[in-house]
């Protein structure tokens, strides 16, 4: 429940404190005085936006905060989930500074402004003016009725798995575009994987080629070149062999009398075999070397290929031809493998759905075994509310799988007898609008943990008798939880635990809102002034007397 509510620099607001306690806080004041700014501020904690131009003083921040006792209503996971320290007093403030920057805290731990609202989802809900409207919309009707039938786990569980239907969905379509697109291109890619294929690429079979070309191409020159080694090393007159042998004689002819010369031998006769070798070396490359025009073309030809798919392939080598040439292979099989993906794919997509549509099923067999319980307790709440011959209908259809399951309901309402219900929509007058929201929100009240309620001006439309009956209908909302309630209504006024008065204070410079606690004597006062305007006869006090004693 809410304890307290600090509220800095906000609209009219300066500085105020407020302190609530259990059971129903009446707010009441002059038009314009400031009764729903508290509302706005209260907003804040909510997770609603905002900007500068709710700053009272631009110079300054507006600061709003809400203490809560939060050690009744199971919270400790959300705390733990993310990473915050449970308190069970906990304060949640929000902060506006005057370049526009939003900061939000709980127990003093900056937070996202999602994750406030996420908290405070659990700790109030405010019904301000306009939420009556709400009942127009299909979607809120739905869940007042999921509320009542006490959906909420099951709605979870069904929120999650029909998310993952969707998720799988997607996939399914995303893949079956893919395949057919793939598809399209698979003959073309099959055309580029036989050409490289066809090719039989090895890695290094350039370089080889390239080589063998340029020998082939100067066979003579070579052929020319190498006899000439073998002649120069190997002929018979003045050959070099010759004459390194011819060399190492006569360093052996001195050796005995100049040992030195030893080595000198040694080195000439190691010259003279190596000579020897090369000369032969040389010979047999002669003759193996021989001119072969049709080898020539072929690796011409060989080359021409390689050169034209790696321009085509736009690779700068054979490694890269290979690197493609596999790539094309795994989109090929990829291809080949879509419609087993697809079908596997189908299978989880039917097997999902099946899922979703069991609690579907579920959440329709709850939905309408809890409709005609529903209808009768609101039709009894708004009999006693002034419209006795009231009928009121939630009417449900079946529809496709959605978010919300395969149910839609729509309220149909009359407030008279001789005419059939229709939607609320369409029929339903702004007094009708606040007597029928009040009934539903007091039902849903009975099935929902949440701690506080407030209402703001919920009984617009409403006075005399159907505003005393409004009156004890909040009242016994009250008995459950937190209820605050700003009203105009001194029959709903009178039912106060608490009382509260919002005024304005005056002077040159300013108006500032300003909230106190009034006495017993005080909410006299208030009440004959809501009875009788400004001046207060002792009727009006009598009266209020009585109101305030039930």
């Amino acid at each position: 429940m809410l304890k307290s509510l600090k509220i800095q620099n906000y609209a009219l607001i300066e500085d105020i404190s407020v302190d609530f306690g259990q059971g129903l806080t009446i707010i009441t004041g002059e038009t314009g005085a400031g009764k729903s700014i508290l509302i706005g501020a209260l907003s804040l904690l909510t997770g609603a936006r905002t900007d500068t131009s709710v700053l009272k003083d631009k110079q300054k921040k507006c600061v709003v905060e809400g203490i809560f006792d939060i050690s009744r209503y199971g919270l400790k996971k959300f705390f733990s989930d993310n990473d915050l320290d449970y308190e069970y007093i906990t304060f949640i403030r929000r902060e506006i500074s005057p370049a526009g920057r939003s900061r939000a805290f709980i127990n003093d731990t900056p937070v996202s402004l999602s994750l406030v609202k996420e908290l405070t989802s659990h700790l109030i809900d405010i019904h301000s003016q306009h939420d009556n409207l709400l009942l127009n919309n299909p979607d809120y009707q739905l869940q007042v009725l999921d509320a009542y039938a006490d959906n909420s786990a099951l709605l979870y569980k069904y929120s999650l798995e029909y998310s993952k239907l969707q998720t799988l969905r997607r996939e399914l379509a995303n893949l079956e575009e893919r395949a057919e697109k793939e598809k399209k291109d698979a003959d073309y890619y099959q055309y580029q994987f036989d050409q490289l294929d066809n090719a039989q690429l090895r890695s290094d079979e350039l370089e080889e080629l390239e080589e063998e070309q340029r020998r082939l191409s100067h066979t003579e020159e070579i052929k020319n070149a190498l006899g000439q080694i073998t002649y120069l090393l190997n002929n018979e007159e003045n050959s070099a062999t010759d004459m390194v042998r011819q060399a190492n004689r006569a360093a052996e002819q001195i050796t005995d009398f100049f040992p030195r010369a030893q080595e000198l031998a040694q080195r000439l006769d190691s010259t003279f075999i190596e000579l020897q070798d090369i000369a032969a070396e040389a010979e047999v490359m002669f003759n193996d070397i021989e001119y072969d025009p049709d080898r020539l073309e072929a690796v011409g030809q060989r080359l021409d290929l390689l050169y034209e798919l790696m321009h085509k392939f736009s690779a700068s080598s054979i490694d890269d031809l290979l690197a493609k040439k596999q790539d094309l292979e795994q989109k090929l099989l990829s291809i080949t493998s879509f419609d087993e993906q697809i079908k596997k794919l189908q299978t989880q997509v039917a097997q999902q759905q099946k899922t979703v549509e069991q609690l579907a099923a579920e959440l329709g067999k709850r939905r309408n075994g809890s409709k005609p319980k529903f209808e009768k307790e609101i039709l009894l709440l708004i009999k006693d509310l002034g419209m006795p011959n009231a009928q009121f209908e939630a009417k449900i259809e079946r529809t496709e799988l959605s978010e919300h399951g395969q149910e839609t309901v729509t309220f149909y309402f009359s407030a008279n007898n001789k005419i059939a219900p229709q939607p609320i929509t369409k029929i339903a007058s702004g007094g009708e609008l606040s007597r029928l929201m009040l009934a539903i929100k007091y039902i849903v009240s009975q099935s929902r943990t949440l701690p506080t309620i407030i209402f703001d001006e919920i009984d617009i439309g409403v006075s005399g008798e159907i505003a005393d009956r409004m009156g004890q209908l909040i009242k016994k909302i009250a008995s459950r939880l937190q209820v605050i309630d700003i009203t105009h209504l001194p029959q709903i006024a009178a039912k106060a635990d608490t009382h509260l008065l919002v005024y304005k204070e005056e002077d040159s410079n300013t108006t500032t809102t300003k909230i106190k606690s009034l006495s017993t004597e005080e909410r006299i006062e208030e009440i004959a002034k809501m009875l009788s305007g400004e001046r207060i006869t002792q009727a009006a006090v009598e009266h209020a007397r009585l109101l305030i004693a039930g």
